[in-house]
């Protein structure tokens, strides 16, 4: 095993109850192929170590170790912020919230900074938004901006072959939170709820995002948000 993984061994003894034996057994399996690969990799910020930790996170995750996937996913972040590739830094934002640590909501917060900035993969960065609305109070104005900038994020990024299943997922996404902010049930409800919560203009709904992840953050950035973006593409 190697040093540059500190607390991990490759033996699984707190699985979830959920877990039947065949499926321990599979998750124990894959997380000492993925250790072992780990531990032949010499160079610490290299993106394949990365994305091998976060590999090992997500099944740490799945195996009820979460304190260990937070720690692992944690290294595999700041190797991703280091080496400017964001939508690995957003997918290992995704492996840190769902270890469900204290700090799990200011990093979604991170990711989401970081995957409405960057051009980072549509379809991530729906899901760290998903998430958002997921962990939002029905009656919150922050679901529906959540929502409504997935929405925006398919137009702006999704290929032509995949606008569509994508548009269909958001629009439903968007729907939903209608639903239950305000019980909106058709066109026009929607058409009176977009207006009234200026949803339509992305000048408008995406800085209230922004404060609102901001504020989700609470002062908890990892990185420094201006700096960053004197990265992004000209």
């Amino acid at each position: 095993m190697s040093e540059n993984i500190p607390g991990i061994t490759p033996l699984i003894k707190h699985a979830d109850d959920g877990l039947s034996a065949t499926e321990q057994a599979d998750l124990k399996r894959r997380l000492a192929e993925k250790l072992q690969e780990l531990s032949a990799i010499t160079d610490t910020t290299s993106l394949q170590r990365a994305r091998l930790q976060m590999d090992i996170a997500e099944l740490l995750n799945a195996l009820g170790r979460r304190k260990e996937a937070w720690d692992i996913a944690r290294e595999a972040f700041r190797t991703s912020v280091q080496q400017e590739s964001w939508q690995d830094a957003v997918e290992a934002c995704d492996a840190l919230f769902q270890a469900g640590r204290e700090d799990s909501m200011a990093v979604l917060g991170m990711g989401i900074w970081l995957a409405i900035t960057f051009p980072v993969d549509p379809d991530v960065t729906v899901a760290m938004l998903i998430h958002l609305v997921e962990e939002t109070p029905d009656a919150s104005d922050v679901g529906a901006l959540a929502a409504i900038a997935a929405r925006y994020v398919v137009d702006l990024r999704a290929e032509d072959a995949t606008h569509e299943s994508q548009c269909f997922l958001v629009d439903n996404l968007i729907s939903m939170v209608a639903k239950r902010h305000s019980n909106v049930r058709d066109q026009d409800a929607m058409n009176r709820w977009l207006d009234r919560l200026e949803l339509r203009d992305p000048h408008v709904f995406l800085p209230r995002l922004s404060r609102e992840v901001d504020a989700i953050v609470g002062g908890k950035w990892w990185f420094d948000r201006d700096e960053l973006r004197g990265r992004l593409p000209v």
